[in-house]
């Protein structure tokens, strides 16, 4: 049997280690507290207001998310980010699935490396350099077609970022490039966890390249593919140096996505409270795309 003074000191010394973790993440947690939690709350005051950022600001109830829920160029502005979502998401995880299948064999050794280093290096490429770079090559006299005229398609030919009917799209293709090497190597990262056995079972079993992708590859990469969508949404949602440097926006509002609209209400047109109501939509539209995936990717325990 434990003595009372015995089990008082144990008492004693695990209130001391609770409170002494506390004390060493408190740092982080003022920090959070800082620049995230305030600001989200700021956000969230200024929504409730008339203000342009100087004066006297006014209160404006709801005002401000009624506008954004029935003004038509606010609701085409979030339905762009929408449409992103399959160039930003669907298209990367796609074929960063097919490629991760082809090169499961070869990631070790030097030729593995160069692989990852080739597929990897649209993400470490600044987004601003990148939006520059696509703007000349989807431009009129850009390399994208002066492809197309020297194999005789110069009648497919235009200003993809300048038309409207191809800007919103050409905008997905650079997004699309820019993350399709992260969903890549994310994937091949966890084929590398798949037992080889399962491979070997699903082969004596009889099952072809498709079904043994379909029976042991994917399921195995449940929580990969989580996370890629997960970062591919919020890029969607969330997308602005791209937008902002290849397009301005542009043409009309063809481009135009919450994340520049909100920076121009904000600094442009001094509507702090109408940015920031868009702010706090965008950031439940966010939540809202992003905890099902995450609650349908994450591994069943128990």
């Amino acid at each position: 049997m434990t003595s009372p003074v015995v089990r008082v000191r144990r008492r004693r010394w695990t209130r001391t280690v609770r409170w002494s973790g506390w004390l060493w993440v408190l740092p982080a947690l003022l920090m959070y507290a800082v620049f995230v939690l305030r600001p989200l709350a700021l956000t969230f005051q200024y929504s409730l207001y008339h203000w342009n950022g100087i004066g006297v600001a006014r209160w404006a109830g709801l005002d401000n998310y009624v506008t954004v829920f029935t003004d038509r160029d606010l609701l085409k502005i979030i339905g762009n980010a929408f449409v992103l979502i399959v160039f930003f998401s669907l298209i990367p995880v796609g074929i960063g699935l097919v490629v991760a299948t082809l090169v499961r064999r070869i990631t070790s050794g030097p030729f593995g490396t160069l692989v990852r280093t080739v597929l990897f290096l649209p993400q470490v490429i600044p987004l601003v350099a990148a939006g520059i770079a696509w703007s000349w090559l989807l431009s009129t006299s850009g390399l994208v077609n002066q492809v197309l005229g020297a194999v005789g398609l110069g009648g497919l030919a235009r200003a993809w970022l300048g038309d409207f009917d191809t800007a919103l799209s050409s905008v997905g293709v650079i997004g699309a490039w820019v993350l399709t090497g992260l969903c890549t190597i994310l994937l091949v990262t966890g084929m590398a966890k798949i037992e080889p056995s399962l491979y070997e079972a699903a082969r004596i079993d009889g099952a072809g390249p498709v079904r043994e992708f379909l029976a042991v590859t994917l399921p195995g990469l449940r929580q990969e593919i989580g996370v890629c969508l997960t970062v591919t949404v919020i890029a969607a949602l969330a997308t602005f140096d791209i937008v902002y440097i290849a397009t301005g926006g542009g043409p009309g509002l063809q481009t135009t996505v919450p994340g520049l609209e909100i920076y121009r209400l904000a600094f442009a047109q001094r509507q702090v409270g109408l940015a920031s109501a868009l702010g706090v939509v965008l950031m439940v539209l966010v939540l809202v795309c992003v905890l099902p995936i995450v609650r349908l990717t994450r591994e069943d325990r128990g």
